[in-house]
């Protein structure tokens, strides 16, 4: 079984290393920096009962010796290759024929617990099982419901990155990371970025829109790093104390704060947000490539390509992830209700439980609305949501009134 898939994994990898592998396309272990030490990612109490079992099982029914098998954590993933780190370090390792055949779930992600088999002597480990997760950030990919993207697994809190600047600060966006966070089972944070391109009335207003949509009790940090932080002192500084007398963090030792040692972290935002600036100001040097911005309409070209974590100095662990066009929020219903809990709740007592709270009499949304007990803005950024999550609604959760 093992020998058939190192075979495949070979195979596989021969297609994406050109004629005759000529040109590797995976980066060398040895060429890696910042990976995160084994003693800094720590599973839980269920995962390391579950290893233990499964320990046992595997080395039965593989008739091996049960000191092959070690508890890894998928710090990287190249083109489908994981390379895991365990108590004999960092090793690459390919999928056995139980994942790839269907007996368990080969869609590996970056901060999965696995029981990998590392055998003295082999240049490649083999991937037996993926442990259960704590958390799994997912976005919907299309088709049927239940397919979905696992975008980090077992990671603590989100990070929203959402860059300021010439246009309005998109919430939506904001919004929509944080309804997926809290369906997924983390806590979210928004990081402002690039606050250099604002100004402190605007950066006021931009902070209380964040705080109308998400709540008081999602921590903001607004950030500015690299020359610009620099270049215009006298700004930077009346930009800090707006930040700060509006309750926000700031830079980079305020995104820090949100990621002490023990604590997992996933980067989301779209490309040209300022994500691998703002990791390499937190990493203290240039460790991730950074691009440009278009100027026609202020959008970014991916830099990030691998999924990766990364470990901060004197800090946790940030998973690395590409910028997401689209962030699907089909499936992600119950996670509505957590970012929206005081309008979730009178929706439930709308007279029409199709009610899109937008005209229906008897809505009890509207009437709270009208009363003043709830703000215009959450109910706008509710509805804008639930509408799209209605037309989806052969998908819906049939215990989640929207």
């Amino acid at each position: 079984m093992a020998k058939r898939a190192n075979k495949s994994a070979r195979r596989r990898l021969a297609k994406r290393t050109g004629v005759g592998g000529a040109s590797p396309v995976l980066p060398a272990l040895s060429s890696l920096v910042d990976v995160p030490r084994m003693e800094e990612l720590v599973p839980s109490e269920r995962q390391r009962s579950q290893f233990s079992s499964e320990r046992d099982r595997i080395s039965r029914e593989m008739e091996i010796d049960p000191q092959e098998l070690h508890l890894g954590c998928v710090v990287r993933l190249d083109r489908g290759f994981p390379a895991v780190m365990s108590d004999r370090g960092l090793e690459r390792c390919e999928f056995s024929a139980a994942l790839t055949k269907g007996r368990g779930n080969s869609s590996v992600a970056v901060g999965d617990w696995v029981v990998a088999r590392l055998p003295e002597g082999h240049d490649m480990g083999l991937l037996c099982k993926i442990l259960e997760r704590e958390s799994d950030v997912a976005r919907w990919k299309g088709r049927a419901r239940g397919e979905k993207q696992t975008l980090a697994a077992n990671v603590d809190v989100v990070l929203v990155v959402q860059p300021l600047g010439r246009q309005t600060l998109d919430c939506e966006r904001i919004v929509r990371s944080a309804v997926i966070a809290r369906d997924c089972g983390t806590d979210v944070a928004v990081v402002l970025t690039k606050v250099d391109r604002t100004d402190p009335e605007v950066l006021r207003r931009d902070l209380s829109l964040v705080r109308d949509v998400v709540g008081d009790e999602v921590k903001v940090v607004v950030t500015v790093v690299g020359k610009e932080a620099s270049t215009y002192p006298t700004q930077v500084e009346r930009l800090e104390r707006m930040a700060r007398d509006c309750g926000a963090l700031w830079g980079v030792e305020g995104v820090r704060s949100l990621v002490p040692g023990g604590v997992k972290a996933i980067v989301l935002g779209e490309s040209g947000a300022g994500k691998s600036t703002l990791l390499n100001a937190l990493l203290g040097h240039e460790a991730l490539e950074t691009g440009a911005v278009r100027g026609s309409d202020d959008a970014g070209r991916h830099t990030t390509v691998a999924r990766r974590m990364v470990s901060l100095p004197g800090a946790g662990v940030i998973v690395d992830e590409p910028g997401l066009r689209s962030l699907p929020i089909v499936g992600h219903e119950r996670g509505l209700a957590k970012v929206f809990p005081e309008i979730a709740a009178a929706a439930a007592s709308c007279r029409f439980r199709d009610c899109t709270h937008t005209h229906e009499p008897g809505c009890e949304v509207l009437a709270r609305l009208a009363a003043k007990d709830f703000d215009s803005v959450r109910v706008k950024a509710y509805v804008d949501l639930a509408s799209e999550m209605r037309e989806s609604a052969g998908s819906l959760d049939p215990d989640v009134v929207l």
